[in-house]
């Protein structure tokens, strides 16, 4: 039997947003823009679309926002630990300025949309703090403080830091926000759907074809489109590029009870291990967010000691009471430090992509949405050439870049298999069956689960999660439930059934 981890398996915007309940798509339809992904940028993109007058459908694989969304931390901020020392020291400070301004422009394109659409999300101003403990980091916000402010962004260093153990001094930006995710994105769902636009559930798109008209296909269904955007977290359909421009990074986060009121700032610390926290007060209950022990999702560590360093950071150092949730998510980090918003490919005519949000997809996925919005639209928009998504990069590890950016290499596919199949109950592994890749899993209530243990997107083997109890591919870090439906990509088909062993 897996070792009991304390808190609920899933995460807190996900366990309080409640249900959504639109159909699939089961015909063939018509509209000028087709999105694929009910996330924060499909949505943002759509209803942004929208509301410039052009008919939109979105295509959600699961359930609107059950993606990476629903498994953010809720900040909506331009602070980005040290991004700007970073983005202006790689591709000079005029880019690392205009990545900030698409970042303030999101907040309040986020705030503006609560308020104009009367969405119920918990949406509040906040304070947002990078800080330091050690004086070696300490010199490191310094910087990142003045150069922000050069950028014209509401930075300031101080020393007073409002959390309940000592730190050296932050860098600190007012005016930011925090909300309830999952709500926000079933808020913009509600505005989009209707009035000739459409929102899809249970609709994963099998494939896409540029042209006049664009098409997007799903098993029951199609839609016609003159724009088709690709707002996935890993993108499809594109012969492995951003395979090779992005990689995905895998971090966790706790949500422990709390009898405090909830902070009006939200932290991020720049010593490792890197720790994020965020308090957040949902329908009445208190909570305590702490977040970080991330690392490539290609890189296989234990990931339930990760989810107990969270849990004693939270209850030693913030005091923080009874673990309530917890859970992992995985982002796209774009090799160079910048997102990819623009042409799928420049052989593409009709499709569009947002990714790369490299950890902070409700701002860049908003301002990535918005740079759509305009580019589809025949509007100039002063940020896309930063985000260009045609841009000359390196494949990731080619050029050295800021701790934490680059991945290592991926493992070879189907490197081992283990054959015995001696399973106990709450515990997975992938065994040989009549010489097929078996990925078998038994319940704790003894319901065996098999399916095929070859990821659907290259071909590499799936193991055993223990701790989020998930089948998940160490090669590009596609994420399968025990019954093999795909949770995240790259992949987009779920894994093959399998045969139980005797």
């Amino acid at each position: 039997m897996t070792e009991q981890l304390a808190g609920r398996l899933g995460s807190l915007w996900a366990a309080t947003g409640g249900p959504t309940q639109y159909a699939a798509l089961s015909e063939a339809i018509d509209v000028d823009v087709a999105v694929i992904g009910g996330g924060i940028a499909g949505l943002t993109a759509a209803l942004a679309l929208k509301r410039a007058g052009q008919a939109v459908a979105v295509l959600e694989a699961a359930r609107v926002g059950t993606g990476v969304t629903g498994n953010t931390t809720g900040k909506v901020t331009s602070l980005h630990r040290l991004a700007y020392t970073e983005l202006a020291g790689r591709h000079g400070p005029e880019t690392a300025r205009i990545y900030g301004q698409a970042n303030e422009a999101a907040i309040e394109h986020v705030a503006g949309t609560v308020a104009n659409e009367g969405i119920d999300c918990g949406f509040r101003r906040v304070s947002n703090y990078t800080y330091a403990e050690s004086e070696r980091t300490l010199a490191l916000v310094r910087e990142e403080a003045a150069l922000a402010g050069r950028f014209g962004l509401p930075a300031s260093f101080t020393t007073e830091v409002p959390l309940p153990f000592p730190v050296t001094g932050a860098v600190r930006f007012d005016n930011q926000a925090q909300l309830h995710a999952l709500r926000y994105v079933q808020g913009l769902a509600r505005a989009v759907d209707g009035d000739g636009s459409f929102v899809f559930e249970d609709s994963p798109a099998t494939g896409f074809r540029d042209g006049t008209p664009a098409v997007v296909d799903t098993e029951l269904g199609s839609v016609r489109a003159k724009e088709i955007i690709v707002a996935t977290n890993m993108p499809f359909g594109d012969n492995g590029t951003f395979d090779e421009r992005c990689y995905l990074h895998r971090s966790y986060i706790v949500a422990a009870r709390s009898d405090a009121a909830p902070l009006e700032s939200t932290f991020l610390s720049v010593d490792e291990p890197m720790r994020s926290i965020l308090t957040i007060d949902v329908d009445g209950v208190s909570y305590v967010l702490a977040g970080g022990e991330g690392h490539p999702a290609s890189e296989q560590v234990d990931s339930a000691e990760r989810y107990r360093r969270l849990s004693g950071f939270a209850q030693e150092r913030l005091a923080a009471g009874e673990i309530a949730f917890r859970w992992s998510t995985q982002d796209a980090m774009p090799a160079d430090g910048l997102p990819y918003v623009g042409r799928l490919s420049p052989d593409f005519r009709h499709v569009h992509v947002i990714t790369g949000l490299r950890k902070w997809g409700l701002t860049n996925g908003t301002a990535g949405a918005l740079i759509l919005r305009d580019t589809l639209c025949g509007t100039r928009n002063p940020w896309a050439a930063v985000f260009d998504s045609t841009r000359a990069v390196r494949a990731r590890g080619a050029t050295p870049a800021a701790a934490g950016d680059v991945a290592p290499p991926s493992p070879e596919p189907g490197a081992t298999v283990p054959i015995r199949s001696d399973l106990v109950r709450g515990s997975g592994r992938v065994v040989d069956v009549d010489g097929a890749k078996t990925a078998v899993y038994v319940s704790p209530a003894g319901k065996v689960s098999a399916v095929s243990a070859v990821c659907t997107h290259l071909g590499c083997t799936v193991e055993f999660n223990a701790a989020d109890v998930t089948w998940d591919c160490p090669c590009h870090g596609s994420r399968f439930s025990t019954d093999g439906t795909v949770i995240q990509g790259p992949a987009t088909r779920n894994l093959g059934s399998g045969q139980a062993p005797a």
